[in-house]
C-alpha cells in the first residue's frame, strides 16, 4: 500500500552537503517510526539513523550524529536526511524505509517493512 521513494542523491564534493528527502505515497502512512540505511560497494547496508513519526524524536548512529541530521514533515509524508562535511566514504546508496511498531532498535534492518530503492550519493572531488 505505502510506497517510499528517495530523492537528492548526486555527485558533491568532500567538505559539501547534500539533502535527502523520502516521500511516502499511498492511501495511509502512519509508521512508528522511519529510519536511514545506506550501503557502499563491497559492504553490508549500515544503519544511519531514525526518526519516529508521531513525535519526532531522532537518533543518529554515533559516528556520524555530528555530521548528520533526520528530520520530517508528516505534513509530507516525507523524511529527511541533512548531511554535511561529507566525506568520500560516506559514497554510498542511501535507503530509506519504514517501521510500522517498536519491536526493537532502530538500527536493526529486519524491523522495517518497506523500503525504497535508493538514491546514490557520491563524494568526489
Amino acid at each position: 500500500q505505502v510506497q517510499l521513494a528517495e530523492s537528492g542523491g548526486g555527485l558533491v564534493r568532500p567538505g559539501g552537503s547534500l539533502r535527502l528527502s523520502c516521500l511516502a505515497s499511498g492511501q495511509s502512512f502512519s509508521p512508528y517510526g522511519m529510519g536511514w540505511f545506506r550501503q557502499a560497494p563491497g559492504k553490508e547496508r549500515e544503519f544511519v539513523g531514525g526518526i519516529t513519526w508521531s513525535g519526532g524524536a531522532t537518533w543518529i548512529e554515533d559516528s556520524l550524529k555530528d555530521r548528520f541530521t533526520i528530520s520530517r514533515d508528516s505534513a509530507k509524508n516525507t523524511m529527511y536526511l541533512q548531511m554535511n562535511s561529507l566525506k568520500v566514504e560516506d559514497t554510498a546508496v542511501y535507503y530509506c524505509a519504514s517501521r510500522p511498531s517498536r519491536t526493537s532498535y532502530f538500527g536493526v534492518p529486519d524491523v522495517y517493512d518497506t523500503w525504497g530503492p535508493g538514491t546514490q550519493v557520491t563524494v568526489s572531488s
